[in-house]
């Protein structure tokens, strides 16, 4: 009789069974910790801390099955025998996990190197609004300024955006009208972008509005964004765009920092010429805001811990987490594989 429970202890199907559910948990783990990592460093670029990437290289996990069997027998006088069986299974996990930091030459100049036009047109035709990636990819269209300042350090004195911001608001009637298209090419090679838009689209106001706004000649079906464009061209705009690290820099003076930080001077307070402070909420108020509070909002939306301070996303914040999943998609595609010298640290986090 000891036997048979032995014999569906042997049936376990271990691997398919545990297989189900721990990689969700895997992959919900790895995601979010990503998603918070790339946070903490938009916060210690808003206090000028340095930032510091570590990728999760490998999850390795090993799951050891143990079992038991026992049985008993009690006699007694009066009967003729009383038997007993027990059993018991058990299911270990030793999970390993390997960390590397994203360091050296190779990721510094692609942190540091300005994002390719490519790599815009590339995410356009990914389905994200055109106001967007040109707001956080560009500092100049022409002789229109997107806050260059902001992709380094705070700056002290308020930016110039307002036309710049103006100016691709059109882009994005046109684009939500299906009006415009956006082409990578390459002309003896030099990279290009080629904003096309429809013929019978061309003489549209917004597509004048634009025009008139990066000074070049209403009512053409194609304008050339070029890194250097040739100047007796009146349908090429020069641009320039930011690097990874300084869409970072952009994006961190949406972090909302507690005024007692401001107070004592941990970052830097930008005013306008008059004198007044500078509303950073102006230029990122509309695409990112990463709130502060003291205590744990305790919600499902993304927060951190830093200085002290609890920083968050609001999980309602649509707008919000359409910018920083795009910051997320921006990250991969200019930081690449980086390979790895070693690992800087292995955890085997089950022993």
């Amino acid at each position: 009789m000891a036997i048979l429970p032995l014999s569906l202890i042997g049936c376990v199907n271990l691997g398919p069974t545990t297989l189900k559910g721990e990689r969700s948990n895997y992959n919900l783990a790895v995601q979010r910790t990503n998603d918070e990592q790339l946070m903490l460093n938009l916060v210690r670029l808003k206090y000028r801390d340095t930032p510091f990437f570590m990728e999760v290289s490998s999850v390795a996990s090993q799951f050891s099955l143990s079992t038991n069997a026992s049985a008993s027998a009690t006699l007694q006088d009066t009967v003729k025998g009383i038997f007993g069986l027990g059993g018991s299974v058990g299911i270990t996990e030793k999970p390993t996990v390997t960390y590397s930091p994203l360091q050296g030459d190779q990721f510094i100049q692609r942190v540091l190197s300005p994002l390719p036009l490519q790599t815009i047109a590339l995410l356009f035709h990914s389905g994200w609004s055109i106001e967007r990636i040109f707001r956080l990819s560009f500092q100049r269209m022409n002789h229109l300024k997107n806050a260059p300042g902001a992709s380094g350090p705070t700056p002290s004195i308020a930016p110039h955006f307002k036309e710049f911001a103006s100016a691709i608001k059109h882009l994005r009637a046109l684009q939500v009208l299906d009006a415009i298209n956006l082409s990578y090419h390459e002309e003896n090679g030099v990279p290009q972008l080629i904003l096309h838009i429809n013929k019978e689209d061309k003489n549209r106001v917004e597509a004048k509005q634009f025009a008139l706004a990066v000074n070049v000649e209403p009512g053409k079906t194609r304008y050339v964004f070029a890194f250097s464009p040739a100047f007796d061209k009146t349908d090429q705009i020069r641009v320039v765009t930011r690097s990874l690290l300084g869409i970072m820099f952009y994006l961190s003076q949406a972090v909302e920092v507690p005024r007692e930080d401001i107070l004592q001077g941990k970052v830097t307070q930008t005013k306008t010429t008059e004198g007044n402070t500078f509303d950073w909420k102006e230029i990122t108020g509309d695409m990112l805001r990463i709130r502060s509070v003291s205590d744990n909002p305790q919600t499902n939306s993304m927060v951190i811990f830093y200085r002290g301070t609890w920083f968050y996303i609001d999980d309602s914040d649509l707008s919000s987490k359409s910018t920083f999943s795009l910051l997320a998609q921006i990250f991969s595609l200019q930081a690449g594989k980086i390979q790895d010298n070693a690992p800087l640290l292995t955890l085997p986090i089950g022993q």
